[in-house]
């Protein structure tokens, strides 16, 4: 497969005023480089290139001058001091960004990377998150960004912006699914060993992530649903699966994913229409029926509300990005080598 629209990804790396990094921002820059770092060639060829600019050696390896001529920005949480009002962020970083922005590149953050947007005027007038933690100072020294703390990313089209921790992956994700299509972010995302998709619309704080009992059947219940999508299935029937009662099972359910059953089951669906669509020529009626949304246009009107726009426009979209149609089937882990 030939994708179009992959290209260079630069990450701005922000050290604190003894130059160093952070655990926190390795962590999220480790994040950035299993996804656009590991040559991933077998799902997407060419993959992406990525850039490490502005921190201190060994971990960068460019300076800001490498934010120049990216398609995609990143910027990770930045020190503690700046957060707190104790640091401030370089004129260097802050027009770097700028330079990058008017040039046409996306802009994204993780967590409190939020800050560095914003200084720079990337956010006003956007809806904007980061970790929860951190929501209050953000709106308080940038009023004109509005600040939602309640959801995991939010995608305002050239500027992402994205929670703390684990929801950096998501938006990680996200972006390969924008640019990639379903099936190649899904691939990348079982070898990574973490849902397909978690929408950025889900809540930031979950009561239970994990389950209590170790035999526990909740899991096995969905991953059945997930096989089983073309198929009328029903709350009482997957909470019967799972040796629960339906009450039990929608309040399981909301612990784990942040949602209800039913919404569970429609973004499932949408995946998969948008997998069969990047991967197939079947007509949208047939994909309906496939993804278990049933007729076309039960499709088109969940499709659309999912996903921005109609399935017949995602699917010319798509392969407008690709020298052919087919998706090469996923192969054994990428070693990065």
């Amino acid at each position: 497969m030939k994708a179009t629209g992959t290209g260079v990804v630069a990450v701005a790396l922000v050290p604190d005023e003894q130059g160093r990094v952070s655990p926190y921002d390795l962590y999220e820059l480790s994040t950035v480089g299993m996804v656009f770092g590991m040559p991933h060639t077998d799902l997407a060829d060419p993959w992406y290139e990525l850039r490490v600019c502005g921190g201190p050696a060994p971990h960068a390896t460019h300076g800001l001058d490498g934010l120049s001529g990216a398609d995609t920005v990143i910027v990770p949480s930045v020190p503690d001091a700046v957060v707190e009002g104790r640091q401030e962020l370089s004129a260097g970083l802050l027009g770097a960004l700028s330079a990058a922005a008017d040039a046409g590149a996306r802009m994204v953050s993780m967590c409190s990377g939020a800050f560095a947007l914003a200084a720079a005027g990337l956010l006003d007038g956007r809806r904007a998150t980061l970790h929860h933690a951190y929501g209050a100072e953000l709106a308080a020294r940038h009023p004109r960004v509005t600040v939602d703390t309640d959801v995991l990313f939010t995608d305002e089209g050239t500027v992402l912006t994205g929670a703390g921790a684990a929801a950096g992956l998501d938006l990680c994700l996200h972006l390969v699914r924008k640019d990639l299509g379903a099936a190649v972010a899904g691939a990348l995302a079982s070898r990574l060993v973490v849902p397909a998709q978690r929408a950025g619309d889900r809540p930031q704080l979950v009561e239970a992530p994990l389950p209590a009992e170790p035999a526990d059947p909740f899991g096995p219940a969905l991953q059945w649903a997930v096989e089983h999508l073309h198929e009328p299935l029903t709350v009482e029937e997957l909470a019967r699966r799972a040796r629960m009662s339906a009450r039990t099972f929608h309040r399981r359910v909301r612990e784990a994913h942040g949602t209800t059953p039913l919404r569970w089951l429609l973004d499932q669906r949408v995946a998969r229409a948008q997998t069969l669509l990047e991967s197939t020529d079947l007509p949208v009626e047939r994909i309906g029926e496939a993804s278990g949304l049933g007729s076309a246009a039960n499709l088109r009107r969940h499709f659309t509300r999912a996903v921005g726009v109609s399935p017949t426009a995602y699917r010319t979209a798509y392969r407008a990005r690709f020298t052919g149609a087919a998706l090469r089937p996923s192969g054994p882990p990428s070693t990065g080598r």
